[in-house]
C-alpha cells in the first residue's frame, strides 16, 4: 500500500512499503509471538509517547521479549518517525516480534527480536459518530492470555478481537465488548469500557486482565477533575444495558459514547451528559500533557518556535 503519508521501517531503517518484509520464520508470523502499540499524534507528535513505550516493556517483560532498544530510544525512533511524515497527523503501530527461529514453539530458538513500525495518515471516526454514538455488540469468549502470566500484555496474537469485530460489522455495529469467563464485560476488542449507573461512574479493574488503557487513565484523571464518584467494577451483560451511559476509549478514538449493546438503548440512545463533560475535560487534560510532554529529537527547523 505505498500512498502518500505512509512510512514503514523495519530495526530501525526506513523501506518502501512496497518492500517492506520479514522472514516467513519470524514468529510473530508464524505464532503471534509478539508485543506492540499504537500510538496517535497531537500537533504531530507521538501523545503520550513514554507511556505508550512503558507499556510496550512490561508487555514484552510479560511474555519474555528482550526488546532491542532502550526506552528513551524507542521514543526519539517513534517521534522522529512522525515528524518525517507528511501527515497532519498520524497513527503509529509498533510491532516487536521475537523475530526470525527454528520451527517449534520453543521461543529459546529466536535469533533476536525484531521491531517493526508503520506510520500512516491519522483517521478518527467520523464527527457524526461523536455527535450520535455507535452501536456495541456483546461477544462471549475467553481472550487469548486470560488465566496465562501474559494476561494485561498487548500480544500479536489478536484473532479473538479479529472475530469479534467480524461478527459486530455483520450487524452494522463498531466495537464488539468482550465478555470474560466470569461472565463479565471487561472491555471493548480494541478499547476500554465506562458505564455509568446513577451518580457513578465504573469501569472494570485491571485486575480483570484488561489492557491498562493509556487514555483509560486519562480519563480516570478527568473524572477526578470533575469530582465524579468512580468504582472499578465489571458489569454483567444485563447490567450493562440497564446504565445510563456507555463509552469506549482508546488511543485512536479517545472517547466514544456506545448508545446501542446488542440492539437495545442505552439511556435516550445519545451521548450522555458525563460522556460530555469528561470529553471536554478529556480535551483540556491531554492539551496540558502534550505541553509538558518531553521532547526525544529535535523538530525540524519548520515546527521551531
Amino acid at each position: 500500500m505505498e500512498t502518500r503519508g505512509n512510512q514503514v521501517y523495519i530495526d530501525g531503517r526506513r523501506v518502501a512499503a512496497a518492500d517492506a518484509k520479514v522472514s516467513v520464520f519470524d514468529r510473530g508470523l508464524l505464532y503471534g509471538d509478539s508485543v506492540f502499540e499504537t500510538l496517535a499524534t497531537r500537533g504531530g507528535r507521538p501523545f503520550m509517547l513514554a507511556e505508550h513505550v512503558r507499556r510496550l516493556r512490561r508487555s514484552a517483560e510479560l511474555v519474555y521479549i528482550d526488546l532491542p532498544l532502550s526506552d528513551d530510544q524507542f521514543c526519539r525512533e517513534l517521534e522522529e518517525a512522525a515528524l518525517a511524515s507528511s501527515n497532519a497527523e498520524s497513527y503509529l503501530r509498533l510491532t516487536v516480534t521475537r523475530g526470525v527461529g527454528e520451527l517449534g514453539l520453543d521461543p529459546s530458538h529466536s535469533e533476536g527480536p525484531c521491531r517493526i513500525l508503520i506510520v500512516t495518515p491519522l483517521q478518527r471516526p467520523a464527527a457524526e459518530a461523536y455527535e450520535n454514538g455507535v452501536g456495541a455488540i456483546i461477544y462471549r469468549t475467553q481472550r487469548t492470555a486470560e488465566a496465562t502470566e501474559a494476561t494485561g500484555a498487548k500480544v500479536g496474537n489478536y484473532l479473538v478481537a479479529v472475530l469479534a469485530m467480524r461478527q459486530a460489522k455483520a450487524v452494522s455495529a463498531n466495537e464488539a465488548l468482550i465478555v470474560n469467563g466470569d461472565g463479565r464485560v471487561v472491555e471493548g476488542s480494541t478499547s476500554n469500557l465506562f458505564y455509568r449507573m446513577g451518580n457513578v461512574l465504573r469501569t472494570p479493574p485491571v485486575s480483570a486482565g484488561i489492557l491498562p488503557g493509556i487514555t483509560r487513565e486519562l480519563v480516570l484523571e478527568a473524572a477526578q477533575s470533575l469530582s465524579l464518584t468512580v468504582q472499578l467494577q465489571s458489569p454483567t451483560p444485563a447490567e450493562l444495558v440497564q446504565s445510563q451511559e456507555v463509552f469506549i476509549t482508546s488511543s485512536i478514538r479517545e472517547l466514544l459514547a456506545v448508545v446501542t449493546v446488542d440492539g437495545v438503548p442505552i439511556g435516550n440512545r445519545l451521548p450522555g451528559p458525563t460522556y460530555h463533560k469528561l470529553w471536554q475535560a478529556y480535551q483540556t487534560l491531554a492539551a496540558e500533557k502534550l505541553a509538558k510532554q518531553p521532547r526525544f529529537s529535535a523538530p525540524p527547523r519548520h515546527l521551531e518556535k
